[in-house]
């Protein structure tokens, strides 16, 4: 069985930070939270971790290996180099959607995003070292077969992004929806997904509803690990197997139930 760590990182009282004293610069903006995700990339990749960026003022982060001190101290050095400061929500559960479920009440139950009294707010509870497993993680890396051969190199590059963000969307739905999964475009032609623990069926099944639906053709390799890191490593040589053998899902040996 999988145990999925997931930390919401939210940004403290962002919107009105945004307008105050007046409305600041979009460049600004964007220059801000672009730095700021890539800083929380480093930080928690380097424990093992991944982060998604979503919205950019809240990022979903798969967090397992990661105790309150190491998520302590990625807010404190965030605090010391940005002109605002994240709050961080810490659950866990069998599958990612409950995980980030129990993560996000715990922001909530603190107070409004959009409190300027709650600030570097960390509740939740890690998973204990003696609950953790080898398998707790199960990530999926999807994209588009022959991505260059049937958009880049033959339509516009906005039809091309309209047609990968078209595919994201379906998948990012339907694994939400019927494998309470988490999917995340990561660029290119990239969707990483964090499952709990899915038989090689169901991404059979992603795999024809996208098509049917938008008519984009994906693999998808599996993998799973300890971490994020662990899992996505294995995902991404699985991947690798598919490109290779012509296939549409391929999982590592450590991913198999």
């Amino acid at each position: 069985m999988t145990r999925t760590q997931i930390t919401l990182v939210q940004i403290d009282n962002y919107g009105p930070w945004t307008v105050t004293p007046e409305p600041r610069r979009e460049v600004d903006l964007q220059t801000l939270q672009s730095r700021l995700y890539a800083d929380l990339c480093q930080q928690i990749g380097r424990e093992g971790g991944y982060v998604f960026f979503t919205r950019f003022d809240n990022m979903i982060a798969v967090t397992n290996g990661l105790d309150r001190a190491d998520h302590r101290l990625i807010q404190e050095s965030i605090a010391n180099r940005y002109p605002v400061s994240v709050s961080m929500g810490i659950g866990n559960g069998a599958s990612p959607r409950e995980a980030l479920a129990d993560a996000t009440a715990v922001l909530q139950t603190a107070g409004s995003a959009q409190d300027h009294t709650r600030t570097g707010i960390l509740g939740g509870d890690p998973l204990a070292a003696d609950e953790r497993t080898d398998e707790d993680v199960q990530i999926a890396h999807f994209d588009v077969i022959d991505v260059t051969g049937t958009y880049t190199d033959r339509v516009d590059a906005f039809e091309t992004f309209i047609a990968i963000e078209q595919g994201y969307a379906a998948l990012m739905r339907h694994m939400y929806a019927e494998h309470d999964s988490l999917s995340f475009f990561v660029g290119g032609d990239n969707v990483i997904a964090t499952c709990p623990g899915l038989p090689e069926p169901s991404y059979e099944e992603a795999i024809t509803h996208v098509s049917g639906e938008v008519g984009v053709d994906l693999q998808v390799g599996v993998g799973r690990g300890a971490s994020a890191h662990d899992a996505g490593m294995a995902a991404k040589h699985a991947l690798e197997e598919c490109r290779h053998n012509g296939t549409r899902v391929e999982r590592t040996a450590a991913a198999d139930d």
